[in-house]
């Protein structure tokens, strides 16, 4: 049983109080499924179109109960929750991070949840933009945001179609914006002069969001002299560090490096001076995190940008009293030298140690090739366009190294 019709309704009529029938403008189709279970969809305003698809869909009812179908139109009929649970097996089996993880997942249920997708042929480029604008201009997120959830739809779009759940990858041609245009978290590194001073303010300090100045200090040193991220400082215990061999090193296990795989990091003789006088004091146990800071590894996620920030205002407040005249107080109060956030807006939190780390190689006139490698980064353009910072003073330097016209 197939066949096509429009839907009946019953108005009252305004005006005479009357009831009127009235007519969908669109067809319907009513036919039985593979189950013998009656269905009726919606199908087109033109009778000849409605009539091709219902046709279409007489075709893969047969199909199905010839055991032939399509893998893709099994798919569509599947809710799109349970390929994003699909999806999210797929990226555990790659031994992504669980936060990598649970960050993307969380970004994919925000897009089903404001487009009202159901079903993953739902998915169009319109929702996607509609959503993207949505957030930069409604919520205020910036670009740099709207392009981490442009990346995460797309590779999951990009799976689906490699899984013959979409029949092709369908946002392939968006790109994402310029970043440039609207920066909200830019960094900057430290001078070595405001480094010993911050240094030397935590290591003398108090406690600051739960950790020793003597611990922080030590993971400042860490950060600014190999460029171990948060994640990968908060994973370390004695056990990670090799302080004998000719070339001491600090390893991070493959679980908690950004790319998955081990690092091996030489350490400097001074980071290693410095570290086993620290460890002498801390004396911790054989397994212990030596600094728990990531809620990867402990149970606590300490803020580390606030902890830097205190230390930096602290160092700030020193700097500043020890001013000689009024005059060098007053250029001292103005200076950007150990603030938290600059006069061009730039940020010296936790993470701004790694493009310390970065900047440092350059000014030794490390070669940008190894450079890259030390950061342990894929692609040398983030080594030197991101990490790697030119302050004023350094290009006037370098302006009047130039050959004189005489």
């Amino acid at each position: 049983m197939a066949d096509l019709f429009k839907k009946k309704t019953t108005i009252t009529d305004p005006e005479t109080g009357a009831k009127v029938a009235r007519y969908s403008k669109k067809w319907y189709g009513r036919y039985r499924d593979e189950n013998d279970r009656l269905r009726r969809v919606a199908l087109s305003t033109s009778k000849t179109a409605a009539q091709k698809m219902l046709n279409d869909l007489l075709h893969q009812v047969e199909r199905r109960r010839a055991g032939l179908e399509d893998p893709i139109d099994k798919a569509s009929r599947r809710p799109i929750e349970e390929h994003v649970e699909d999806y999210e097996r797929h990226l555990q089996s790659k031994n992504n991070s669980p936060q990598y993880i649970s960050e993307l997942v969380t970004k994919l249920r925000r897009y089903i949840d404001e487009c009202r997708w159901r079903y993953v042929h739902e998915i169009t480029v319109s929702d996607v933009e509609s959503f993207l604008v949505d957030l930069r201009k409604k919520r205020g997120l910036s670009v740099q945001t709207s392009n981490h959830y442009l990346k995460a739809i797309k590779q999951f779009v990009r799976w689906s179609a490699r899984t013959k759940r979409l029949p092709s990858n369908i946002l392939d041609g968006m790109g994402t914006i310029n970043v440039a245009t609207d920066r909200r978290h830019d960094r900057r590194s430290l001078s070595p002069e405001e480094f010993v001073l911050v240094y030397n303010v935590a290591k003398n300090g108090p406690p600051s969001v739960g950790l020793p100045g003597p611990d922080r200090a030590m993971m400042y040193l860490l950060a600014a002299w190999t460029g171990l991220r948060r994640g990968e400082i908060g994973s370390l215990t004695t056990g990670s560090f090799d302080l004998e061999s000719e070339v001491p090193t600090v390893t991070v296990a493959a679980a908690y490096s950004k790319h998955r795989r081990e690092d091996i990091v030489i350490l400097h003789s001074d980071v290693v001076t410095a570290f086993e006088e620290w460890l002498a004091i801390r004396d911790p146990e054989p397994d212990e995190i030596l600094f728990p800071v990531s809620p990867v590894i402990s149970v606590t996620d300490r803020r580390t940008s606030d902890m830097l920030k205190f230390d930096l205002g602290a160092a700030r407040s020193i700097w500043i009293e020890e001013s000689q005249s009024k005059k060098e107080r007053e250029a001292r109060e103005k200076s950007d030298f150990l603030k938290y956030q600059d006069s061009q807006g730039r940020f010296a939190d936790f993470h701004c140690l790694r493009h310390t780390f970065i900047t440092n190689l350059a000014r030794a006139n490390v070669s940008p090739k190894t450079a890259q490698s030390l950061a342990r980064h894929s692609d040398i353009r983030l080594t030197m366009d991101i990490y790697t910072h030119v302050e004023q003073e350094e290009q006037a330097t370098a302006i009047r190294g130039l050959p004189s016209l005489v």
